[in-house]
């Protein structure tokens, strides 16, 4: 029953948007000013309207932030949550930082990790956590990150691919 509600709920948002759009396009469009006479500059031709966005629906449980998310290693440790997430030039998301040890904020440092490392199966509501394919001791030893200076990602065993950053 949810499927019909939500695919009837967007056929309503596009009809409502259609039918604004078309009350647009039916009302008349005022006539620009004309330049002054010492400056007569060519006539700019009428900018098209832009298209309207597109909309996708993803269910609620199909997607979920990660951000503040606990991370947890293969024997269920606490590896700390994730704070931030590190994308390429082009949009690809490529790692994730994890603030890792200390307490309460305390002694805690920030690592990076490599983005296939994480996964999020179990993941299904916001109290749940992400997996990490690494052990406690891995993680203790990354380097910490800083950033402004080259990253160092951990990854694991496989999983790494190095970034070009020369250009």
């Amino acid at each position: 029953m949810r499927p019909r509600i939500i695919v009837t709920l967007v056929a309503v948002v596009l009809a409502t948007a259609a039918g604004v759009r078309a009350a647009d396009d039916s009302s008349p469009v005022p006539s620009p000013l004309p330049p002054p006479a010492a400056k007569a500059a060519p006539k700019e031709q009428a900018k098209e309207p832009s298209p309207p966005p597109s909309v996708t629906v993803i269910g609620a449980r199909d997607a979920h932030g990660i951000l503040g998310r606990d991370v947890r290693g293969a024997a269920n440790e606490d590896m700390g949550h994730i704070v931030d997430v590190i994308v390429d030039r082009d949009g690809k998301v490529r790692a994730a930082v994890i603030d890792f040890g200390g307490f309460l904020g305390v002694g805690s440092r920030k690592i990076v990790v490599d983005w296939n490392a994480l996964r999020f199966a179990g993941v299904s509501n916001k109290s749940d956590s992400v997996s990490l394919d690494l052990n406690k001791e891995q993680v203790s030893a990354a380097p910490e990150y800083k950033e402004d200076t080259p990253l160092i990602v951990l990854g694991a065993a496989g999983s790494l691919h190095p970034w070009d950053y020369e250009h």
